[in-house]
């Protein structure tokens, strides 16, 4: 049976990431040599991309997986994803000063920030990149052995580091985020961060500690950041977020009244909204105020609660 579509901006990546076949060496080495495979290039994060059919739309700009891996120079900087239908696609990491769209790469494409261009890609291609993201940031922060503090290597399509010092064996972390919106009855509650834009209001959020369980991190992000009593938790849906890895899982969160109290840590301010607010909010209607853009997850659980979730 299909799953349902994703709502959410980054989800849904379309490869068929075939995970028993990265062991097979020699399977990974013949998918790299053969003329019909891809790859997908990201330079210092940033994807390279063209434009698309639709105006102002952009694509992934693929390339050429045998290409790939002459300018990787080794499995460090690459990465099997995948396959579409039977097309292997891999993944490039390029970094440095020099923009490789004006010099090996020049005439294929350009790169762009994937945030900033994350609503005007097709949500596969959005998806696609997302993973290569998150998966290039934790190879970056994990090249050491956490064990021995040796240089770590690459192995399984690059989706496990080996130390051969100690052996022991490290794989990419997902780190799971709380987001949820207080409610209490026909208002929701969104609070802002001194750093954000002026006027900006988005849901409340904080990282599962050990120990938690997705209810318990929701209920006690809530008291900690504005003085509410979560008394049930409803589930709405989940979001990949490569900044640089953690995993969004969203939450509509019933309150016990609506004295809510900023901690001035990490909120300066909140604030309810009644559901005709919130909608005008989305909008961009509401004097003064605007909601986060429709790539969050704060903003579709906030449409949703709106639409009657």
């Amino acid at each position: 049976m299909a799953l349902q579509a994703s709502l959410n901006t980054f989800a849904g990546n379309p490869l068929n990431r075939v995970s028993d076949r990265r062991t097979d060496e020699a399977w990974l080495a013949e998918k790299l040599d053969d003329p019909q495979s891809l790859a997908v290039a990201l330079w210092n994060g940033k994807p390279l991309v063209e434009d698309g059919s639709a105006k102002g739309a952009v694509q992934i700009a693929y390339l050429r997986a045998d290409m790939a891996r002459e300018l990787a120079g080794g499995q460090e900087r690459l990465a099997f994803m995948g396959l579409w239908k039977d097309t292997a696609v891999f993944a490039l990491d390029l970094e440095g000063g020099a923009d490789p769209a004006e010099g090996p790469l020049k005439g294929l494409g350009r790169f762009e920030d994937l945030r900033g261009i994350s609503m005007r890609l097709p949500g596969p291609d959005a998806a696609i990149l997302a993973t290569a993201k998150s998966l290039f940031e934790w190879r970056r922060r994990h090249k050491f052995c956490s064990a021995c503090g040796q240089p770590s290597e690459v192995r399984e399509g690059g989706w496990k580091r080996v130390c051969p010092s100690c052996q022991g064996e490290h794989f990419p972390r997902t780190d799971p985020v709380v987001i949820m919106l207080p409610v209490f009855g026909e208002r929701c509650l969104l609070g802002r961060q001194a750093i954000w834009p002026k006027g900006m209001f988005s849901a409340l959020a904080g990282f599962l500690e050990p120990g938690e369980n997705i209810e318990e991190a929701c209920a006690r992000e809530v008291m900690e950041e504005s003085g509410l009593t979560a008394v049930s938790v409803r589930y709405h849906s989940t979001q990949p977020w490569p900044y640089p890895s953690s995993l969004m899982i969203g939450l509509i969160a019933e309150v016990s009244d609506d004295e809510a109290t900023p901690d001035q840590t990490e909120l300066e301010e909140v604030r309810w909204f009644s559901r005709d607010e919130a909608a005008a909010l989305l909008k961009g209607e509401l004097a003064g105020t605007f909601a986060p853009p429709p790539m969050a997850i704060a903003h579709q659980i906030l449409k949703a609660w709106v639409e009657g979730f």
